[in-house]
């Protein structure tokens, strides 16, 4: 026999779920609007301090690629991806990576004796004397416009512990720490922007289209992701290179007859 069917208003109903007060949903449109902000403002540090137009003179370098397009190594868009991946995933960009990583942690817990370690480390690992004047150079002229403009506890810190010369990326480690930008997200805008200089000193260099150029710095995206995560989870003691061909390019060229590069 069926059922005979309650009339709607004797139907149990199930409990409504209160939904947020007025105060709940604007203490959370608070909150995202701070997280918004200080996101935006990361970008905007790193956006600032990558950029080809912030004084560090790094367009002035080519990190050996101009002896290595003489020799015929480099001479299509090919061989200047190929050449860059080993640069950036076995060579210095790894390096500098790990000095990054170990700047930035050094900085962001006031380990001042860590820092200076990573600071001191760099500086000696330039495989050839135009690599060291290429980062150190790069490294010096960002502590001071960063100073500058953009001080900063963790900046005054490295200069506090280390008298030396400082390389490029304990520099900016060192600095994104400082103003709380995360590691992992201020890696990969460093690499990023380290792949983009050396594959605009490519296309002047070869020369390239602009457009092959893209195709270059596209095809390095996944190069630079795999070091910056490898480069997160390698200890200090474990950096090293495997580029040698790029190393015996930075160090020919203190001697090639014609430059337009530094480096």
């Amino acid at each position: 026999m069926a059922r005979k069917k309650q009339p709607a208003l004797l139907r149990r109903s199930s409990p409504r779920k209160r939904g947020p007060s007025a105060e709940e949903l604007d203490s959370r449109l608070r909150g995202n609007k701070r997280e918004q902000i200080l996101e935006a403002s990361a970008l905007y540090r790193l956006m600032a301090w990558l950029s080809p137009a912030y004084p560090v003179g790094a367009f002035s370098y080519s990190s050996g690629i101009e002896w290595a397009v003489e020799t015929g190594d480099i001479k299509d868009a090919g061989t200047l991806s190929r050449w860059l991946g080993v640069m950036i995933g076995e060579g210095g960009g790894f390096c500098d990576a790990v000095f990054f990583v170990h700047a930035h942690r050094a900085a962001a817990i006031g380990d001042d004796e860590g820092l200076r370690a990573v600071a001191e480390l760099a500086a000696a690992f330039a495989p050839t004397k135009e690599r060291h004047l290429e980062t150190t150079a790069q490294g010096n002229a960002f502590v001071q416009a960063t100073r500058a403009a953009w001080g900063c506890a963790a900046i005054d810190r490295l200069i506090a512990v280390w008298e030396g010369p400082v390389a490029y990326p304990v520099a900016v480690g060192t600095a994104a720490a400082g103003h709380g930008i995360a590691a992992e997200a201020a890696l990969l805008a460093y690499l990023q922007a380290v792949a983009a200089n050396l594959v605009s000193a490519g296309v002047r260099l070869i020369p390239l289209g602009q457009t092959d150029g893209q195709h270059v710095l596209a095809a390095l995206e996944p190069v630079v992701a795999a070091t910056a995560q490898r480069a997160l989870g390698t200890a200090l003691e474990d950096v090293g290179s495997a580029a040698f061909r790029a190393d015996l390019a930075s160090a020919r060229h203190e001697t090639q007859y014609t430059r337009l590069f530094r480096s």
